[in-house]
């Protein structure tokens, strides 16, 4: 079989299989209300599903209510059970197996939305609230991580069959991770084993409250993408330890830190003036007038730009590893399955073009439509999520589509 029919085909992860290799990887869609799931949300995943996407993943669901960076955030609990046991038979019917990212914020949690002060590894100010976080104490520890297993064992017993468990971008367990946010002096803290040790007892509890009803994996960040951060050695070791765990299926690999380094991972235009005006309060857009346009670097796009670090945790660790990052050309995602990667992770590519999967296995495109222009990130936790050139085109194409986003 070659690369392309590998691309195409169903395949293992863990105990489960999934159609092909092509993950929705989770985009936070804006879409909850009143921390549930809506049919508005639904729908939208529902397009990924029967556009051939194999996998689909909903984004960014907090473990607990003061893991939170947006009010109508969904938290996983009883009360968000149903609604989330609808999705994951939608994404059946549809003929894609269905994902949830479980995430807790940490010392990026919203007070505006959580009403508590943010909880990080360390004392620091938090820009999200503008205020000072307060460090994990004794009894955080156990509490935290028996959140991420209750979690994930209603997510399993809601229908899900993948779980990916967020270790990136400057949330809380890629906080651990970072020795920008992790200035503890104990266990947790000072080498990269020690920051490395509660991202893991997570996600070790995660596989005991689940067994094998359910594939795992991390959303890893490979790298922080600032001075002072977690680096590419860093990463690599942090790699190697949660495979010598024998707890997972799988690693995305991914970078970038919400408040140092957020374009890292969004490379491409920078829709400065949209992320200040979204800000919540006019105070906090005053001050992030001021501070983003020193903080917020802009990356230029370079198709599938995190290959070539993910290249080197190819060659580090034997888990299978899925490819993230501007990945857009059917000739890139083959020699991606060449050179030993097991699932193509798309985002921007997929909101642009839901049914790209499909085009792409038909041969009617070669290469996602998406420019990154950014439009779609723009308005994450205001508006719902949208591409605005596929929204044009569906207008254009059915004049009775009103979408009211324009």
């Amino acid at each position: 079989m070659d690369a392309r029919q590998r691309l195409f085909s169903p395949v293992r992860l863990g105990p489960i299989q999934t159609p092909n290799r092509f993950v929705k990887c989770a985009t936070y869609e804006t879409r909850g209300r009143r921390g549930l799931v809506t049919d508005e949300l639904i729908a939208w995943h529902r397009e990924f599903a029967a556009g051939g996407t194999g996998t689909c993943t909903l984004a960014y669901c907090a473990v607990a209510g003061e893991g939170r960076t947006f009010p109508d955030q969904i938290v996983v609990n009883d009360a968000a059970a149903p609604g989330l046991a609808r999705f994951a038979d939608t994404m059946h019917t549809a003929g894609a197996r269905a994902a949830i990212q479980l995430g807790h914020a940490g010392w990026f949690a919203d007070p505006h939305a959580t009403g508590v002060r943010p909880l990080g590894p360390s004392k620091m100010f938090a820009p999200k609230g503008l205020r000072w976080s307060r460090p994990f104490a004794s009894g955080d520890f156990a509490r935290v991580r028996d959140e991420f297993a209750r979690a994930a064992r209603l997510a399993v017993d809601a229908g899900f069959d993948g779980l990916e468990v967020h270790v990136g971008h400057g949330y809380l367990l890629s906080q651990f991770l970072s020795p920008y946010n992790n200035r503890r002096r104990d266990g947790y803290g000072g080498s990269v084993e020690n920051r490395s040790r509660f991202p893991r007892e997570v996600v070790c509890a995660v596989r005991a409250a689940i067994g094998d009803r359910a594939a795992l994996w991390i959303k890893l960040n490979m790298e922080d993408g600032f001075g002072g951060g977690l680096t590419v050695d860093d990463g690599l070791e942090v790699a190697r330890l949660f495979e010598r765990d024998g707890a997972l299926d799988a690693i995305q690999l991914t970078g970038g830190h919400t408040t140092k380094s957020p374009m890292f991972l969004m490379r491409g235009a920078t829709p400065l003036a949209e992320l200040i005006a979204n800000q919540p309060t006019a105070f906090q857009r005053a001050v992030m007038r001021v501070v983003m346009p020193r903080v917020v670097r802009s990356y230029d796009f370079e198709e599938a730009f995190f290959l070539p670090t993910a290249r080197r945790f190819r060659a580090a660790v034997k888990l299978p590893l899925m490819l993230l990052g501007g990945v857009t050309k059917l000739s890139t995602m083959t020699r991606a399955m060449d050179e030993g990667f097991d699932f193509i992770a798309l985002g921007r590519a997929l909101i642009r073009q839901p049914d790209l999967v499909r085009r792409l296995e038909a041969g009617s495109l070669d290469a996602s439509p998406c420019t990154p222009c950014n439009q779609c990130m723009a308005h994450v936790g205001v508006r719902p999520t949208v591409c605005p050139f596929h929204e044009a085109e569906r207008a254009e194409s059915d004049p009775r589509y009103l979408s009211g986003r324009l």
